[in-house]
């Protein structure tokens, strides 16, 4: 490795570490303050946080696969934005854009995940792959957009089994819809400029009734779809980032930062300690 490419490195290192730090220290500090009030639930999900911070430390001991530092730094941020700010901050409804953000990270990150496992199976002396830069990055691509659909599913289903929200709703003044039709023939018939909806519903035996001011609240389809599309353009920047890493291998710092590799030196000591009990047996 070249002089100016191993203080890069070693910088980005040193930043990975103080952000984990920093990051536990604060998700502790939050666990501890949700506790002492008895939100158990928050404590949970504080819990769930500290745990999925290791995932690149399991990653790495597990299943040998050795993440650079600047994915480790957006793997790790990606998660306390996710469950720290996004759920215990209400950053999802704070924010307009907080949920559109996450999910284009989230296809970029699973792009990551999906390059990885397909180009560290084509560089396997093991396994006799020769697949092109475009198609390692074309199923890089449909890994990320099939954990996409997957998250929009199990959205879906909590929403309908536990009456949650985690399908954002959208209020819209226009809409069409074929339901309307007086005939009930196939044509859409239009609404448009929707002043307000007024919500009539029982709870507990009282009949009470919700205002809608500004239109008609959208049950989660555009939530959906808004965010598949942005994992697409996560999936679409990494599997291109990925494309000119296979082409120029070993010589872009900004590629290498984001490309999960096999740790060869542990797979080596791992054979040469499984050989060793072969032959003391």
């Amino acid at each position: 490795m070249k002089k100016k490419e191993h203080k890069y490195f070693l910088a980005v290192n040193k930043r990975s570490v103080a952000i984990y730090v920093v990051l536990r220290f604060f998700v502790s500090l939050i666990m501890v303050h949700r506790f002492l009030r008895g939100n158990y639930n928050e404590v949970f999900i504080c819990l769930l946080t500290l745990f999925l911070f290791f995932i690149p430390a399991i990653l790495d001991k597990r299943f040998n696969i050795k993440l650079p530092t600047a994915l480790e730094i957006v793997i790790i941020v990606f998660i306390f934005c996710a469950e720290i700010l996004g759920e215990l901050q209400h950053f999802y409804t704070t924010y307009k854009h907080w949920d559109t953000i996450l999910h284009t990270v989230n296809g970029f990150l699973m792009a990551a995940i999906g390059f990885a496992m397909i180009d560290i199976l084509n560089q396997s002396p093991k396994i006799h792959l020769d697949m092109s830069p475009v198609f390692v990055a074309f199923v890089a691509f449909c890994f990320s957009m099939t954990i996409g659909v997957v998250w929009e599913f199990f959205e879906y289903f909590m929403d309908n089994w536990l009456i949650l929200d985690m399908q954002k709703d959208f209020i819209i003044s226009d809409f069409a819809s074929v339901a309307l039709h007086p005939e009930n023939l196939n044509i859409p018939v239009k609404v448009t400029d929707i002043s307000k909806t007024i919500i009539y519903y029982n709870e507990n035996g009282a009949q009470l009734n919700t205002v809608i001011d500004g239109g008609y609240l959208d049950i989660g389809i555009i939530d959906t779809m808004k965010d598949l599309f942005v994992n697409f353009i996560g999936a679409v920047i990494f599997s291109l980032i990925g494309v000119f890493y296979v082409k120029t291998r070993g010589k872009s710092i900004v590629a290498q930062s984001f490309i999960p590799q096999l740790d060869e030196d542990a797979q080596t000591k791992k054979g040469e300690e499984i050989k060793e009990l072969l032959k003391n047996k």
